[in-house]
């Protein structure tokens, strides 16, 4: 029995290892490896020898991604700093009006600017404390939003220990999203069973995240892009464009395309570019951003009584 219970051992290491790797290819890299099939296979022999020698289960193993129990409720949690909310802007005139008006409060500096994809997703905040998840809430209304932890560590692209020698503390903001091909397969399998259909892939991801069975939020096709920081420690970055190489080196997923630009006609140029190839991303996208890029800037330029007076939300006249 304790010959077969370290052969088990040893097996269960090697399978979750190579299903970490394997997650890491397909929701990092976007470049899987094996086939969903291959995947399946292996996931399902984890599943049978961790059933088989219940001891030997561990909380990081990939299976026990499923969730918890059931909530009665969600807890609230008190964001650190304050999770403001996206007002858009249409035209390319309040582009041009944008950037002339930081340079006109910045004047005889260069600045240069972030454009990125606004994932039309559900904000969420994830605190990581000693490089592993402690706890993740919703927007909100800015200062207080729900404990979704447990809905949160069902995604398979968040890595509930972040890679390397990650900070203290590190509070890292982003949008769940409902992958596109998998919000149809969704709804399909609505309609056969006679339940009501999400009107679009946004609704899905925030109805997943509002549930309060885990298990059932586990089975939902999503994903998530992040792209800020909240509260942190430990973290010497001077420019936002420098967050995206540190996401990428601690496994965080971010934006697989993002622009610089330091003139009106180069912001343009990115958001006619990104409306150009979002219908490829895996997400809907409504818009694109614009933010200043040196944090210093952005601490000189401040905030209006509604937002950041630093960034500039813009949207697209197709959502897709």
């Amino acid at each position: 029995m304790a010959e077969m219970e370290a052969s088990a051992r040893k097996r269960i290491a090697q399978l979750r290892q190579q299903i970490r790797e394997h997650d890491r290819h397909y929701y990092e890299e976007a470049a899987p490896v094996i086939s969903d099939r291959e995947y399946d296979l292996l996931y399902k022999e984890l599943v049978d020898l961790e059933a088989e020698f219940a001891q030997l289960v561990s909380p990081d193993s990939p299976t026990q991604r499923v969730g918890g129990k059931p909530l009665e409720a969600f807890a609230q949690i008190a964001h650190r700093m304050p999770m403001l909310s996206l007002d858009n802007t249409y035209s390319e005139e309040e582009v041009a009006n944008f950037y002339k008006r930081i340079s006109r409060l910045l004047p005889d500096e260069k600045i240069s600017v972030v454009i990125e994809p606004k994932v039309d997703g559900v904000a969420v905040s994830l605190l990581y404390e000693n490089r592993r998840l402690r706890q993740a809430a919703t927007r909100g209304d800015g200062s207080v939003g729900d404990d979704i932890t447990q809905n949160i560590k069902t995604i398979r692209s968040i890595p509930e220990r972040l890679h390397g020698s990650g900070p203290k503390v590190f509070e890292v903001r982003g949008e769940v999203y409902m992958d596109k091909r998998g919000f149809e397969k969704l709804n399909e399998e609505r309609c056969k069973t006679g339940l009501p259909l999400f009107a679009n892939p946004r609704n899905a991801a925030a109805g997943s995240l509002k549930h309060l069975d885990p298990s059932i939020v586990a089975k939902r096709p999503l994903g998530i892009v992040f792209y800020g920081t909240g509260a942190v420690e430990s973290v010497d970055l001077e420019k936002h464009s420098e967050l995206f190489p540190l996401l990428k080196r601690l496994g965080l997923p971010h934006s697989e395309r993002w622009w610089r630009a330091d003139s009106v006609d180069g912001i343009l140029r990115a958001i006619r570019e990104l409306d150009h190839i979002r219908h490829d991303f895996a997400y809907q996208t409504d818009g694109a951003v614009v933010k200043v890029d040196a944090f210093e800037q952005r601490e000189r330029l401040g905030f209006t009584a509604k937002a950041p007076r630093w960034r500039l939300p813009t949207n697209m006249k197709r959502s897709a």
